[in-house]
C-alpha cells in the first residue's frame, strides 16, 4: 500500500494517515503506531487539528470538505452513519432495515468508508451488542481500535 500520507495524526494506540490535495480529504486511514508525519499543506493541517481535537473531545464536530466517492448505496450508508449522534450506537440491522437493504451489505459498505471518524463507523456495532467488524477486520487491531474509540464516546 502506498503510505504518502500529507499528515500523520498520533492517536493513544493507533495512528491516523490523512491523504488528501489542496482542497479535498481524499481518505482517513487507521495505521498501527508511528511517529506523526507533518502536515504537507493547509489542509493536511486543518484535519490534523480536527482530528486531535476530536480526540481529545468525542464530541468535536468535524467540518471537512471531502473528496465525493463511493457507490450510491455506499453513500446512502455513509449518510446514515453520519447521522448517529455522538455517544451512541446503531446495529447494521437497524441502518439496514432504514435503507431497506441488508445488513451484510450495509457492513460492506461501512468497511468502504473512506473517512473513518469523520463518518464515525465505529457507532454501528452487531445485534446484541458484540463490536461486529472494523474496515473490512473481524478482529485483530483495527478491532482494538473500534474498542478504544467506542469507550473514548463514553466518557
Amino acid at each position: 500500500m502506498n503510505e504518502n500520507y500529507q499528515a500523520v495524526v498520533a492517536a493513544p494506540c493507533f495512528c491516523l494517515g490523512v491523504r488528501c490535495d489542496d482542497g479535498e480529504i481524499r481518505s482517513v486511514e487507521f495505521l498501527e503506531t508511528r511517529p506523526e508525519t507533518a502536515p504537507t499543506n493547509a489542509l493536511a493541517a486543518e484535519a490534523a487539528r480536527q482530528l486531535r481535537a476530536w480526540l481529545a473531545d468525542a464530541d468535536f464536530v468535524f467540518g471537512l470538505p471531502l473528496r465525493p466517492s463511493g457507490t450510491a448505496f455506499q453513500r446512502r450508508v455513509w449518510e446514515q452513519i453520519a447521522g448517529i449522534p455522538c455517544h451512541q450506537t446503531r446495529t447494521y440491522g437497524e441502518i439496514a432495515n432504514n435503507l431497506h437493504n441488508a445488513p451484510r451489505a450495509v457492513g460492506q459498505a461501512c468497511g468502504a468508508n473512506p473517512f473513518p471518524l469523520v463518518v464515525p463507523c465505529h457507532r454501528v456495532i452487531a445485534t446484541g451488542g458484540g463490536m461486529g467488524g472494523f474496515a473490512r477486520q473481524r478482529g485483530g487491531f483495527l478491532i482494538d481500535v473500534k474498542r478504544w474509540l467506542l469507550a473514548h464516546e463514553r466518557r
